[in-house]
């Protein structure tokens, strides 16, 4: 049985639209969003953004410094979560050139942020994500939806074995308590991948993985029992999870995966496998640009404040083709994601 979620075939789109063949619909959207200026940098928005991050992240040492050995720390915890969080934006943001035009400051800052401050490899994570937005939601060739423990589709599920089988099952109950792992999973991977051969520069990125652990478990331990000091990373390391999470998950959780042999063009294969979140302000800052996840996708370098003006130039250009457009807020997309979990879990809870 065909599973419903998985693009097979090129959806029904017009074919032409002023004279323009499908391969050359996203040059004409392209032009539009540079006659509107969307893709020059910001470079004060920026400045006033990072320098908040930088003042939240300073101003909870500090706390962390002042109230000493006591169980106040694990509000420290929280709020430090979401201060990583913000760092993984910014570090996402550089990652895409979003900030700085030229390679070398985009790199020196993403190292800075990934490595240094937040113990997650720049290289490793570049790596995986550039081959998620060149094949998203592609259940061959994008790591993101891998079956390394959850499966994305009822092919995965047919196919899973161990792990990815067990927790198959009830995927969508456990999504959010595996969420609490995220952050630790993205140091251990980062760890294991200095020795890949896709790592550039493993003896920098080693030495700032290493530097901000020994700053991180050393400040812990000194400052805070052994106790406090485990539950400070469990409430830390488990609530950063579950925000970086929570912000990934919509954008192509429970969107149409894409089977291999599938051809489409760039502008449907990005707006098809992508979910913009609305939700106005709040939500602008607390998911960093990514609510706009088609625009982001269709244009990676654009700087995060021209995201929300560029959402009404492509909405009304896929009505032009005929390309569906989907953005819902930020409660409905994630009972998206965990309905669609559910649903390719079927075969392994129907399995005897």
């Amino acid at each position: 049985m065909a599973d419903s979620m998985v693009l097979s075939e090129i959806p029904a789109a017009r074919e032409r639209k002023e004279g323009r063949e499908r391969g050359s619909d996203f040059s004409e959207l392209s032009r539009r969003m540079t006659e509107a200026g969307l893709l020059r940098r910001r470079p004060l928005y920026y400045t006033v953004r990072f320098g908040a991050v930088a003042l939240a992240l300073a101003g909870g040492v500090a706390a962390f410094v002042a109230l000493g050995d006591g169980w106040s720390q694990l509000i420290v915890a929280a709020v430090m979560a979401l201060v990583f969080g913000q760092l993984a934006l910014a570090a996402h943001d550089l990652a895409h050139r979003q900030v700085f035009s030229r390679r070398r400051p985009s790199e020196a800052g993403g190292l800075l942020v990934a490595n240094l401050l937040l113990g997650m490899s720049y290289g490793w994570w570049m790596n995986k994500h550039t081959r998620h937005h060149a094949n998203p939601n592609h259940e061959e060739k994008d790591p993101d939806v891998s079956p390394d423990i959850l499966v994305w589709s009822q092919r995965q599920a047919r196919g899973a074995r161990g792990i990815p089988r067990f927790v198959g099952k009830h995927q969508a109950a456990l999504f959010f308590p595996l969420l609490t792992l995220e952050g630790l999973n993205l140091s251990f991977n980062s760890f294991k991948a200095l020795r890949g051969p896709s790592m550039k520069r493993p003896v920098l990125e080693g030495t700032l993985l290493v530097a901000h652990f020994a700053v991180y478990f050393g400040g812990l331990f000194t400052v805070l029992s052994p106790g406090r000091a485990i539950a400070f990373v469990a409430v830390h390391q488990g609530l950063f999870g579950v925000y970086l999470g929570s912000v990934f998950a919509p954008n192509h959780k429970g969107m149409p995966m894409i089977e291999e042999g599938t051809r489409l063009d760039f502008l449907r294969r990005q707006v098809l496998t992508s979910r913009n979140v609305r939700g106005g302000a709040f939500v602008d800052v607390l998911m960093g640009g990514l609510n706009y996840q088609i625009e982001h996708h269709l244009f990676p370098s654009m700087p995060t404040p021209a995201l929300a003006d560029a959402q009404v130039i492509t909405e009304r250009y896929c009505a032009e083709l005929g390309v569906p457009y989907h953005q819902t807020g930020l409660i409905a997309s994630h009972r998206e994601a965990l309905r669609h979990l559910r649903h390719v879990g079927e075969p392994l809870r129907d399995a005897r």
